[in-house]
């Protein structure tokens, strides 16, 4: 839960492409070729995670869990239980009538 300030900030979801509109996969797009050996062009692609440098998830202010987007402060059940922004902090919602659990 994040604040409408903070929501142009989050991180975009990666989707497969839609076939054959703009699709990278196809052959009219010049994205794949015909009768390529996959063997020998497959490693500039492969991924390769020690010479990638990871993004470092911070912990949790409260509860020193490690969240689960790197730009986040706050992770999301401690920001439901407080009603605040996992991002920043700001009070989004009322929590005073609510009945949760610490759990």
């Amino acid at each position: 839960m994040v604040c409408e300030k903070c929501q142009k900030k989050l991180g975009k979801v990666i989707t497969p492409d839609t076939w054959k509109d703009g699709a990278r996969n196809t052959t009219e797009s010049g994205g794949r070729k015909i009768n390529e050996n996959k063997l020998l062009t497959s490693k500039k692609n492969r991924f390769n995670p020690c010479t990638v440098s990871l993004p470092r998830f911070a912990e949790c202010r409260i509860c020193r869990s490690k969240v689960h987007q790197p730009a986040l402060n706050f992770c999301q059940g401690c920001a439901y239980k407080k009603g605040i922004c996992a991002m920043c902090g700001k009070k989004i919602l009322d929590t005073t009538n609510y009945r949760q659990s610490s759990a």
